[in-house]
């Protein structure tokens, strides 16, 4: 595990400049689509594919991009370490939950009906 904690401050002004260019490429894209509403379709989309993977790589050329990046590396090294249950002990607490769900199903509609029971022969109302 890496114990060292980043520093978001890294990067300063050129590194907020380069986030603020990826959203505007990005609400570009958006934009785009809106204000070429005479073009055919496929030229409005690819305006917006263009900018959201405009956007993505400025990002990625951020200081921020390249933390997520490395983020989501580690993701996946983590995620190959989970160990993942069998097919048997799936199904035995797909059961178990079963059971228990009736169990307290059961046991709540025994509860409302005794309720209800009771404030009938309490308020002598109902039939």
């Amino acid at each position: 595990m890496n114990e060292a904690v980043p520093d978001h401050s890294a990067g300063g002004a050129a590194d907020s400049a380069k986030l603020a260019v990826a959203v505007v490429l990005l609400l570009g894209g958006i934009v785009a689509f809106y204000a070429l509403h005479a073009q055919p379709d496929w030229q409005r989309w690819l305006a917006v594919v263009a900018g959201v993977v405009l956007g993505i790589v400025v990002f990625g050329l951020s200081q921020r991009g390249r933390e997520f990046f490395e983020f989501v590396v580690e993701s996946r090294v983590e995620l190959r370490k989970v160990v993942w249950p069998t097919r048997q002990e799936t199904g035995m607490t797909t059961l178990a939950v079963f059971v228990f769900v009736i169990v307290a199903g059961t046991f709540f509609w025994v509860l409302d009906v005794f309720l209800s029971w009771a404030t009938r022969m309490l308020t002598g109302q109902g039939g």
